[in-house]
């Protein structure tokens, strides 16, 4: 016969043992959804592209030897490039007039590209490279890019082509932070298989269990004592 007491001395240190983590995913997922996706991404602070306009059919850069994984045609601020994606990762820029490569660009380039479709109100304090091989944790891509941090606390970066591709406000720092607690993983925030967020969610079903066991036996036991 399964002992009631044993049963609840267990369920009451589960409970105790899984309180600390309960809290984490409870505080963390409210606060994911105390502002809309879209706000958290700051999406309404970059307007989008305009569109391309070609004087004249484009001259495609000379990629033979070259490994590379695609070739597309994009707009920034002077007009119409050619952006080649090698097979690396790293990209390439050329003239589609003539077809001729251009070098990656600089960090006044890229902050003109940036406030060229940046709608927000606050001002840039600074721009500085990126070093790909220790890229920041809120931008998590091994990519050459250019950070620019604005007035209001928020950064943006532009990678070597000219495209914006990350947003971060002040709000998505801490939105991400909470992300790494609720999976249980504040130093990468990726990993949503590791051995701490197994541990406690089998931990948490076990209690539950538990629970779901006691309540009937004590709703019997208290039949019997009236």
């Amino acid at each position: 016969m399964i002992n009631r007491r044993r049963l609840r001395r267990w369920h009451i240190w589960l409970g105790w043992l899984v309180a600390i983590p309960m809290l984490f995913w409870t505080v963390s997922g409210v606060v994911m959804v105390l502002k809309p996706i879209e706000e958290v991404r700051g999406e309404a602070l970059i307007r989008p592209q305009a569109p391309i306009r070609l004087a004249a059919p484009p001259v495609p850069p000379a990629l033979e030897g070259i490994p590379f994984k695609s070739l597309s045609l994009q707009q920034r601020v002077g007009g119409p490039i050619w952006v080649v994606t090698l097979a690396d990762g790293s990209t390439r820029l050329a003239n589609p007039a003539t077809g001729a490569f251009y070098s990656d660009v600089s960090g006044p380039l890229a902050l003109l590209e940036f406030m060229k479709r940046y709608t927000g109100k606050a001002h840039a304090l600074s721009v500085a490279r990126v070093d790909p091989d220790r890229p920041p944790l809120e931008l998590r891509k091994p990519v050459k890019a250019w950070l620019i941090t604005m007035s209001d606390g928020a950064h943006f970066y532009v990678d070597a082509s000219g495209e914006i591709i990350a947003k971060r406000t002040r709000w998505w720092r801490f939105y991400d932070f909470m992300w790494g607690l609720h999976i249980m993983d504040p130093a990468g925030r990726e990993d949503t298989h590791n051995p701490w967020i197994i541990t406690f969610a089998l931990i948490s079903v076990t209690t539950v269990i538990l629970a779901l066991i006691l309540l009937p036996m004590t709703i019997r036991r208290r039949k019997a004592e009236q």
